[in-house]
């Protein structure tokens, strides 16, 4: 039998429900709770013969690995559906927008940024395989679903990677202090935006094979900000930039 994970909170099992129902092994609901929101996720369930249990919050907490749980929890397939760099690139119908998270550790913030590339639009997420955080419970239920939806590509080499990029005719733009203001940009053509992880930004061999360094205008007294938080910044800048065009 393959290996399981949980995945907890509405979002994230609704999201897996839609896309990947047959993925889904069994859905636990808190006792008693009969509200709208978990009629519509059990009818989700169960019409696709997914079994459906009840459990108390000591069981869902254990089953979830945290009590931040909203009182659902499902047993997926740990594995994921594979999808290669080249393939992803050369099967789109419009220019590439990637984001890649250099060795970012915090879950949350790994869960924040692919919400921010499903909102804002990016075909892939590329991080480390190593020394960076992977894609578990704690990062799909931040992600609220987009953990889901935007493909998570897990790399050996980083800087390789990023040479492989260039390769296909995308544009490496690195964000961090330093470099051109975004809103003077140009952000057109197909590109994928690296950001480095909470603290220590982009390693030495990451930023020196970026194209460009890019930096985001700041007007208070902070000197950085939040990896997601620039992640959406840098996202959204592109977005805005290529529907001008």
């Amino acid at each position: 039998m393959s290996a399981t994970r949980s995945l907890h909170g509405f979002h994230a099992i609704a999201s897996r429900l839609r896309l990947r129902p047959q993925s889904v092994r069994a859905v636990y609901t808190a006792a008693g709770r009969d509200d709208p929101r978990m009629r519509d996720l059990v009818a989700r369930a169960e019409s696709a013969a997914i079994p459906v249990r009840t459990a108390d919050d000591a069981r869902l907490a254990d089953l979830a690995g945290t009590p931040r749980h909203q009182g659902v929890v499902a047993i997926v397939d740990a594995a994921v559906p594979q999808v290669s760099l080249d393939a992803l690139v050369e099967g789109l119908g419009e220019p590439a927008l990637l984001l890649v998270l250099d060795g970012v550790t915090d879950p949350h913030n790994l869960g924040a940024c692919l919400r921010n590339a499903d909102a804002f639009g990016a075909h892939a997420v590329i991080v480390p395989r190593d020394r960076a955080v992977g894609v578990n419970a704690t990062v799909a239920k931040a992600a609220s679903g987009a953990a889901e939806t935007v493909p998570v590509i897990a790399v050996t080499n980083l800087a390789r990677t990023l040479g492989e990029l260039k390769e296909m005719g995308l544009w490496v733009l690195g964000a961090d202090a330093g470099g051109e203001s975004l809103p003077d940009a140009d952000l057109a053509g197909p590109l994928a935006w690296v950001l480095g992880a909470e603290g220590a930004g982009l390693r030495r061999l990451t930023r020196e094979r970026c194209d460009r360094i890019v930096g985001i205008p700041l007007a208070g007294s902070v000197e950085s900000l939040n990896v997601a938080v620039a992640a959406g910044i840098c996202l959204y800048a592109t977005r805005v930039a290529r529907s001008r065009r």
